[in-house]
């Protein structure tokens, strides 16, 4: 998507709904009614056992290896982790749509 033109990825609209779901269920922070897709990136974790470069306490260059496991495998934790607070941060956009328009009828977030 990142080498793509405009016109491209635009998800236009007709009478029966959007064409396509280029924006992730999302445009302009309000939902269009779509699926809502969500991607993440990770960094890779760093403190690997390979020498780097790093500087001393008086600040002069010098190189560093890291020996033994200092950082957690986030790889397997991460998906349960990010789908957690996007159903977080979901829930709390609701129930703050919810008490400030607590006239307004709306449709049930659940339905049976």
């Amino acid at each position: 998507m990142v080498e793509s033109k405009g016109s491209e990825v635009r998800d236009e609209m007709a009478s029966d709904g959007f064409k396509k779901n280029n924006s992730g269920g999302s445009a302009g922070g309000i939902s269009t009614g779509q699926d809502l897709i969500v991607n993440i990136a990770l960094k890779p974790t760093s403190s690997i056992n390979k020498e780097g470069k790093t500087i001393d306490k008086e600040g002069k260059n010098t190189k560093i290896q890291v020996t033994g496991r200092h950082d957690p495998c986030v790889g397997i934790r991460a998906t349960p982790i990010a789908e957690s607070m996007i159903a977080l941060v979901l829930m709390d956009h609701y129930l703050r749509n919810r008490a400030q328009n607590a006239d307004v009828d709306t449709k049930p977030l659940l339905e049976d």
